[in-house]
């Protein structure tokens, strides 16, 4: 049995909607026309019945009412001889004879089967009585006729009991089988009832359970396709049951779900690489930028080294050892400072030491010629700026704006704060400066052979270089001359909020 639902089950799952209506109806239909005909069937039956139970007390009256008309007529022409009562004798005869032939002749020991056949024997003495008085008429024997017809007048009487007898005796056998049908009708009735009753219920039962596996997933799927309406496309995917319109719909909408997934994906892993290499190319950038931080500063070690060298070996063969430890430890301290901070972010105040470190180098080596002037504001001491930005500023100044001049040279470094910006001058009273060449210094046009032979010139560019990428600032150091022999002023210009975070 659980095999025949289990097929069953699996048949409907398997049948298209069309066919899963189908289905229902015809097994319906086929369930209401089997009740209905057993209705019929067993309605019929109980009126066969009934019409059993009234026939034979029909029959019998009939009788009654046709022996009754026959022994009138027999009578009647043995009274008066006419030939209208000899006629209805016959045709009354006739009928008796046709009605008597319908009685049971069966021996048996059914009562009501032995009165029918006692009618049926008495009835055929009767008619035959009856001819034989006819005949005594015609023959005009009257003491036969007499004899014969009062002999046929015993036996109608006790036909006529027999037959109330047997009508009396088949009413109450007909009463009772009455009454059984009666009850037999309310049973079936009842039953009837019960069937239709059972036969809906199953009805609606089997219509619901085809009906839920229609709508069931249809209205899973209406509710999973709103949520990718609403751009949640992280579902779980349908379960498919069925093969029928709705299955094939169910799984046409996960085919597409998983399409949009993967294409999600795809999409994400597209996103996720292009970001990868944006941060790549930001850092290869940011690389490229230290890297010419670092190819700037490495050019100016090696001139400025030789240069002090050669100072310091001048100044052991003029003096005693004293001033050369001075000379060496200054050295020390400045070459000291390059290599520590060649890389680094350093405070205004070690920059402003090696300036100092730097003078006093050179005024060994030039004997005591640059004169050198500070302006320091000292709450600007601990800002932080790049490296070694103010030597090759200085080294300029002196190289090019008073070492050959016929008046004394002075270099004035002031450190001051204007509009929110940190202000460092490096300014000199030498022979100044071009607005040609102050042009090109600051759009990094100078060629080498603007440059003496002697000087470090590159280093000033390097420094505006520096300065820009560090502060992304163009106008972060200005270069002002007001002409021929009248000095030049080299502004650095930065930010107070840069100055503190680099």
């Amino acid at each position: 049995m659980r095999r025949l639902m289990i097929r069953i089950k699996n048949r409907i799952q398997n049948s298209t909607i069309q066919g899963k209506l189908i289905t229902v109806f015809i097994t319906t239909s086929l369930i209401i026309l089997t009740v209905n005909m057993f209705m019929y069937f067993n309605v019929n039956t109980m009126v066969n019945q009934l019409e059993q139970v009234y026939y034979g007390n029909i029959r019998l009256n009939e009788l009654v009412d046709t022996l009754e008309d026959m022994h009138v007529s027999l009578t009647d022409y043995l009274n008066t001889k006419t030939s209208d009562s000899i006629n209805d004798y016959y045709r009354y005869e006739q009928d008796y004879t046709n009605l008597i032939g319908n009685t049971s002749s069966e021996i048996t020991n059914n009562s009501m089967k032995i009165m029918e056949r006692n009618i049926r024997t008495m009835s055929e003495e009767y008619l035959k009585l009856a001819n034989q008085a006819i005949e005594a008429k015609r023959g005009r024997n009257v003491e036969k006729y007499k004899v014969r017809y009062e002999s046929a007048s015993k036996l109608y009487n006790y036909i006529n009991i027999y037959i109330y007898s047997l009508n009396n005796e088949q009413f109450k056998n007909n009463s009772f089988n009455y009454k059984v049908l009666a009850e037999s009708l309310q049973y079936i009735e009842t039953t009837n009832i019960i069937i239709m009753i059972v036969v809906t219920l199953f009805s609606v039962i089997l219509i619901i359970m085809v009906t839920r596996t229609i709508t069931n997933p249809l209205k899973v799927l209406a509710s999973t396709a709103n949520q990718v309406a609403k751009g949640n496309f992280d579902i779980e995917l349908l379960k498919v049951y069925s093969n029928d319109e709705v299955g094939v719909v169910s799984t046409a909408f996960n085919k597409m779900v998983l399409s949009i997934q993967i294409y999600i994906e795809k999409l994400k892993d597209g996103m996720n690489k292009e970001r990868k290499m944006e941060e790549k190319q930001l850092l290869m950038q940011n690389h490229l930028k230290d890297a010419q931080l670092k190819y700037l500063q490495a050019q100016i070690n090696p001139h400025f080294l030789f240069n002090t060298l050669n100072a310091g070996a001048q100044l052991a063969m003029m003096e005693g050892a004293d001033k050369t430890y001075e000379y060496v430890q200054h050295v020390a301290d400045f070459f000291r400072y390059n290599v520590r901070k060649n890389n680094d972010i350093v405070t205004l105040e070690e920059e402003l030491e090696l300036i100092d470190n730097y003078i006093y180098i050179l005024n060994v080596r030039f004997s005591g010629k640059i004169h050198y002037k500070k302006n320091i504001e000292n709450e600007y001491l601990k800002a932080h700026v790049p490296s070694m930005i103010l030597q090759p500023i200085v080294e300029n100044s002196i190289n090019y704006g008073i070492r050959n001049i016929d008046w004394q040279g002075l270099i004035e470094l002031s450190v001051y704060g204007k509009d929110n910006n940190v202000c460092i001058s490096i300014k000199d009273n030498g022979v100044g400066m071009s607005q040609e060449l102050i042009d090109k210094i600051i759009n990094s046009k100078l060629r080498t052979d603007d440059l003496s032979a002697n000087s470090n010139g590159v280093g000033l560019d390097n420094v505006i270089g520096r300065l820009r990428l560090l502060y992304d600032k163009k106008d972060v150091l200005k270069i002002i001359s007001e002409g021929e022999n009248k000095g030049t002023e080299v502004l650095i210009v930065i930010p107070c909020d840069k100055v503190y975070q680099v």
